[in-house]
C-alpha cells in the first residue's frame, strides 16, 4: 500500500481579509500518496491554487492541519507543517509555480543549483557532492544538452524542465506544482505529465500538481483530486464510474465517456 505523506485534517482554507473571512473550502480530510502524480482539477476561482499555497505552507489555513508523515512513516499523526522552520520546510517540500523565472545572466546549471540553498551555509557555498546532485538532476529531466545555455533563451518547455530540474536538486520527498503545463504546447504538455509520473513512480516522490489539462489528466495521472461541488478524490477510472467528472465537464453539447475517458464535442 502507498504511503500516506501529506495529511489533510479537517482543513479549511481560504483567506482573511478586513471585511472578515472569504472561505474557500471546508472540512477537508485526505492524503497525498508517494510514488503517485495526483492530479488537482477544478474550474477557475474554485480555489486551486488557494489549496496549493496552503499546502505549501504559503497561506495560513483558516482552520485545521496539514501534516507530513515522519520520514515517510504514515502510521503516526505526522507533523504539523506551521511546527516547522523555513529551512525546515524547504528540505521537505519543492514548489515549481507557474510564473516564469526572471533571470538574466544565468545558466540553466547555475539556476538548478539554486536547489541547493537549504543544504548550504551562510556563503552558499556548493561543494562537489552538490555539483553532483545538481548534474544528476539535470540528466534525470532529460536537459543535459542545455546544461550551460543561458535561462533567458530557453523555450517555456525547457525552462520548465529546468525549474524541475531545480526542484529535484532540492532533494525534498514532496513536490507540488502549480500548472506545470501552462505555456507548452501539446506534446510538450504529454512529455511533461508523463515525466512527472515516471520522478513519481522511480524515486517514490509525493507529486501533486493542478492542472487545467482535463483530459490528459485522466490518462497520466494515478490520482485525481476534482474541487467540484466538494472535494472528490480517487482514480480516473473511479471518479468517471462515480459520475463526478461528468458532473463536472458535460455541458449542452459536451459529453463525456465514462469507459474510454474521454470527452466529446457533438456537431
Amino acid at each position: 500500500m502507498d504511503t500516506e505523506t501529506i495529511i489533510l485534517k479537517n482543513l479549511s482554507i481560504g483567506y482573511r481579509t478586513k471585511n472578515g473571512t472569504r472561505l474557500v473550502a471546508e472540512g477537508i480530510n485526505a492524503a497525498i500518496r508517494q510514488g503517485e502524480l495526483t492530479c488537482l482539477l477544478g474550474a477557475n476561482g474554485v480555489g486551486k491554487s488557494t489549496l496549493l499555497r496552503t499546502l505549501s505552507a504559503f497561506q495560513p489555513a483558516l482552520s485545521g492541519e496539514v501534516l507530513i508523515a515522519n520520514d515517510g512513516n504514515s502510521s503516526d499523526a505526522g507533523t504539523s507543517l506551521t511546527s516547522l522552520s523555513d529551512k525546515e520546510l524547504s528540505r521537505l517540500i519543492g514548489v515549481v509555480l507557474t510564473e516564469k523565472p526572471d533571470v538574466k545572466n544565468m545558466t540553466v546549471r547555475e539556476l538548478v543549483a539554486l536547489g541547493r540553498s537549504p543544504y548550504t551555509g551562510f556563503w552558499g557555498t556548493l561543494h562537489t557532492a552538490d555539483w553532483q546532485v545538481v548534474d544528476e538532476a539535470i540528466d534525470t529531466v532529460g536537459i543535459g544538452s542545455l546544461r550551460e545555455r543561458m535561462v533567458h533563451t530557453l523555450s517555456d518547455g525547457e525552462r520548465q524542465k529546468a525549474m524541475i530540474a531545480k526542484a529535484l536538486a532540492q532533494q525534498t520527498p514532496v513536490i507540488f506544482l502549480d500548472e506545470p503545463t501552462a505555456f507548452l504546447d501539446f506534446p510538450s504538455k504529454v512529455e511533461m505529465m508523463q515525466l512527472l509520473r515516471q520522478l513519481a513512480q522511480d524515486s517514490q516522490k509525493t507529486i501533486f500538481l493542478s492542472t487545467h489539462d482535463f483530459e490528459l489528466a485522466l490518462q497520466v495521472a494515478d490520482r485525481l483530486w476534482l474541487m467540484a461541488d466538494g472535494l472528490h478524490i480517487g482514480t480516473p477510472q473511479e471518479l468517471a464510474r462515480s459520475g463526478a467528472l461528468a458532473s463536472y465537464v458535460e455541458r449542452p453539447g459536451i459529453s463525456f465517456d465514462a469507459d474510454a475517458l474521454t470527452v466529446k464535442v457533438n456537431r
